[in-house]
């Protein structure tokens, strides 16, 4: 099983899918104007604009619903394996990624609310397969890439999140996989019969919490090893461009596994945020773009960075040679995974590292599991026009169960590579569907700036802009 994830992983994830995602970053960000630096402000203050109603949430219950997609296992387990087969220098590629990755965050998430609609129940719908079929007409890409998330989101990446869950309270309070199996299940099916407002209220509660808790933490132990700030900062800098001798042998892996789990944490490109963009509530799909393009910074710069200086600051990591040889080896017989930020706050905060990175790791993977079911519910609904019966439903709750089983209880190994595959798969067809039908969301970012600039709130008409298909916003203009 393993050697034939391993195959398919090699082929999804070859150099052509990480120049895509750095490429396509690179191209949205000279369209924009580099709009995720021009526009950092408004971004903070769109934030906290907003207000929900019946059918959609508010933008900072979108934002959240988003970072719990984006802020889960892999802002602790996943940079630690991108230090591991990367190096350092890893972490200046996830920065690059991330830098790159919030124009095309804005990109697909203004699509998605450009493109939205509302299901049987009134509530807001939207996300890459919706922008697919309505700007591309393709209705075949569009089933692709909704089978592609269903299958992703839904069955094989659920299983990574539990597995950090079970590896992390393992390692820190000896409780039996099978049992947080169970725990999760209990607990995951409790949110999800709530349904997305249920889901959206949690996230707003949660998310926030957790990620101040985790950056706290961080922040302080920074402060412990403040001597040691500029020297981190100058081996990951030296260590990006081979120029730390020690790393040179693995400068490429360096690239790839940064842009890797880049795109694997802050998820810019595969296609999952536009999800939760859809649902917000607001007067002009620009401003849902603006957030999420500013969900980027706060998964990547903030998190990942925080999980990157802690296990940096201590020395708590190894780095392994293309062949298999030991580069670095701090913690000998360790495989990369929580176990080394729990290996890194332990060493400077004893009798607090393991507990606090399982209870993170707790928060971070269960919202994430969380926001997996409503991307999965979402694409069903796209399958049954806005109409699926309550027994498909049913039956993507119990396979997201058991996934969540699976995943807690088998290795770290298999979860992540199985992982691997569904995000590939959406980024592929995501990145290669917003660079054909990028024109409503670049029309989008010029007419809300107009607007602003005559000192107007914007408000948005597709007709006028010469949007066709942008069926919901048709309706509310006439």
């Amino acid at each position: 099983m393993v050697e034939i994830v391993d195959f398919l992983n090699g082929l999804i994830w070859s150099k052509a899918l990480i120049a895509l995602c750095l490429g396509a970053g690179l191209y949205f960000s000279i369209r924009t104007r580099f709009l995720q630096i021009r526009q950092f402000r408004e971004m903070v203050r769109l934030m906290f604009a907003g207000k929900k109603s019946d059918a959609g949430v508010s933008s900072f219950q979108a934002l959240a619903m988003s970072l719990s997609g984006r802020v889960g296992i892999g802002n602790i387990a996943g940079v630690a394996t991108a230090i591991t087969f990367g190096g350092p220098g890893a972490v200046f590629w996830m920065w690059i990624s991330a830098l790159f990755g919030a124009s095309t965050s804005y990109v697909e998430c203004t699509l998605a609310q450009i493109y939205k609609e509302k299901d049987n129940q009134g509530r807001y719908r939207g996300g890459p397969a919706y922008y697919i079929e309505k700007a591309m007409g393709l209705r075949w890409y569009a089933l692709a890439f909704a089978f592609a998330t269903v299958l992703a989101t839904g069955v094989l990446l659920p299983g990574i999140q539990a597995n950090g869950i079970a590896e992390s309270v393992s390692n820190a309070w000896g409780i039996d996989p099978r049992v947080s199996a169970a725990l999760i299940v209990i607990a995951l099916g409790t949110i999800i019969i709530g349904g997305v407002t249920r889901i959206a209220r949690f996230a707003e509660i949660v998310v926030p919490f957790m990620a101040l808790s985790y950056i706290l933490v961080a922040l302080v132990i920074m402060l412990i090893n403040i001597e040691s700030v500029p020297a981190i900062f100058g081996l990951i800098i030296k260590s990006a461009f081979g120029l730390e001798a020690a790393f040179g042998a693995v400068l490429g892996l360096a690239v790839e596994w940064g842009v890797k789990r880049g795109v694997y944490s802050n998820e810019a490109g595969q296609g999952s945020g536009p999800h939760a963009a859809a649902a917000a509530e607001v007067s002009h799909p620009a401003k849902q773009g603006f957030v999420q393009a500013f969900a980027i910074y706060v998964d990547t710069l903030f998190v990942c960075s925080a999980t990157a200086f802690m296990i940096l600051a201590t020395g708590r990591y190894n780095v392994t040679h293309p062949d298999g040889s030991a580069i670095v080896e701090n913690l000998p017989g360790m495989g990369a995974g929580p176990g080394y930020t729990q290996a890194a706050i332990e060493s400077v905060l004893p009798g607090f590292g393991q507990s606090f990175v399982a209870l993170a790791i707790t928060f971070f993977a269960f919202t994430t599991i969380v926001a997996y079911y409503y991307m999965a519910e979402t694409n069903v609904q796209y399958l049954n026009r806005n109409a699926a019966p309550g027994w498909v439903i049913m039956l993507l709750k119990l396979a997201i169960m058991a996934s969540v089983t699976y995943g807690a209880i088998r290795s770290a190994t298999l979860a992540w590579g199985l992982g691997d595959i569904g995000v590939g798969l959406m980024a592929w067809l995501n990145i290669i569907a917003i660079l054909i039908v990028q024109k409503p969301a670049l029309l989008a970012l010029k007419d809300y700036e107009s607007q602003k600039r005559a000192g107007n709130e914007p408000i948005f008409d597709p007709i006028a802009l010469g949007i066709k298909n942008a069926t919901f916003w048709e309706k509310r203009s006439d």
